[in-house]
């Protein structure tokens, strides 16, 4: 069977992280996908690992699955070449300033006037109701707006600090792809396309103060903002006489079952600080503290068999490396091996959905820069010559010369 969003075409006028990855979910699900790119590629081309110029293990694990189209939008023969794709698409997505967009003449007016039934999805840094509406945002700079570097610090790093992950590129790139799911159902009942707008700040803001909104919560406040579990300083990973591992003792069972593992089991009603869900988050500084300390008593391989024995969640620190190479992955295939036509074997990542009808079929490996150009134009209806035409004013590449 083909992926549930087989049939569907979606073309990719996104860049860099946030849109890309939108866009790699939704090829992964079986959708069309045709990446417009400028003559110079995607940024994240260039970046990371690489075997060969512009073929970077970013753009490689961001771009499978995706046709590869070439075009100088800032030409007025490759704009109007846009709107011929869009007119035979059913979504359009971009992470452009919606402003930059008007600018090219491909808002959603000028796009909605070709093509009614679009889906035109914007991923953009900021709500353009607000006062932000024109800003630049990167991750980086949403991820200070939505308190994650506070946080941090909060949480015992020296100073303000980011988290090592585009976590504001990433939940937005999770919320357009839901979004364009959520259009393309409502467009199957109404028949109708629309403009979706989908801003970082909010989606990002939302993740955060989900758990961090704490007694803010409330009008007027009744307590901080935070919630103490997750910053609480030692809320890491425990050290063990002989390494380190990860351990999460959380509801009533967890902590009746460890008590009687380490042979104390009246301690659990003895001692009310571990005796209730609310004590515990009460007293949570100290309890992390007091686990830390007890786990350093034995060693690593010691803890996880007495610790699987009693039911008590935990698991090793795992590198990138390790990750890769994890049997568990390996049984399931969600890291699996790929032949890349120019650079040579890789190790590529599955869906993490599982599907027991429309199966989504494994994306074909990303494409050079301008590879399919040609086709692409074709298809939107640009007779060989035009296309030529639009190589030799430099508006396009063609990867198949």
């Amino acid at each position: 069977m083909p992926g549930p969003l087989a049939g569907v075409r979606v073309l990719d006028l996104t860049t860099v992280v946030l849109g890309p990855y939108a866009t790699q979910l939704l090829a992964e699900l079986g959708a069309e996908v045709i990446k417009l790119e400028p003559p110079d590629g995607d940024n994240m081309r260039h970046v990371g690992e690489m075997r060969h110029p512009g073929m970077g293990h970013i753009h490689l694990n961001l771009n499978r699955g995706k046709r590869s189209l070439v075009l100088d939008l800032k030409k007025p023969a490759a704009r109007e070449a846009a709107l011929r794709l869009a007119a035979r698409a059913d979504v359009l997505v971009s992470n452009v300033r919606p402003a930059a967009m008007r600018r090219l003449g491909l808002g959603y007016e000028e796009v909605a006037a070709r093509n009614p039934r679009i889906i035109y999805v914007s991923a953009c840094g900021f709500s353009q109701k607000g006062p932000y509406a024109d800003k630049p945002a990167y991750d980086d700079l949403i991820q200070g707006a939505t308190s994650i570097p506070w946080l941090m610090e909060r949480y015992g790093e020296p100073a303000p600090c980011y988290a090592p992950v585009l976590v504001g590129d990433r939940v937005t790139g999770l919320h357009t792809a839901f979004a364009v799911s959520a259009a393309l159902y409502a467009r199957e009942r109404t028949g109708k396309g629309q403009a979706v707008e989908v801003p970082m700040f909010e989606s990002v803001a939302q993740f955060v103060l989900g758990d961090h909104s704490g007694g803010h919560t409330f009008v007027p406040p009744i307590g901080a903002p935070g919630y103490s579990r997750l910053v609480s300083r030692d809320r890491r990973p425990y050290r063990t006489r002989d390494g380190w591992l990860c351990v999460l003792i959380y509801n009533d069972k967890h902590w009746r079952n460890f008590f009687a593992a380490l042979g104390d089991p009246a301690r659990y009603e003895r001692d009310e600080r571990f005796s209730t869900h609310a004590a515990r988050a009460r007293n949570i500084d100290w309890i992390y503290n007091w686990v830390g300390e007890t786990m350093k008593t034995r060693t690593t391989a010691e803890w996880r068999a007495l610790l699987d024995g009693a039911d008590i969640p935990n698991q090793p620190i795992n590198s990138p490396q390790d990750l890769l190479d994890d049997p568990h992955f390996a049984a399931t295939g969600f890291v699996r091996a790929e032949q890349h036509p120019t650079e040579g074997p890789l190790r590529a990542l599955g869906v993490p959905s599982g599907w027991s009808q429309t199966v989504p079929e494994a994306p074909f490996p990303a494409r050079a820069l301008g590879a399919d150009s040609r086709a692409c134009l074709r298809e939107a209806g640009l007779s060989d010559a035009e296309i030529d035409a639009l190589a030799a004013a430099g508006a396009t590449i063609l990867g198949d010369r």
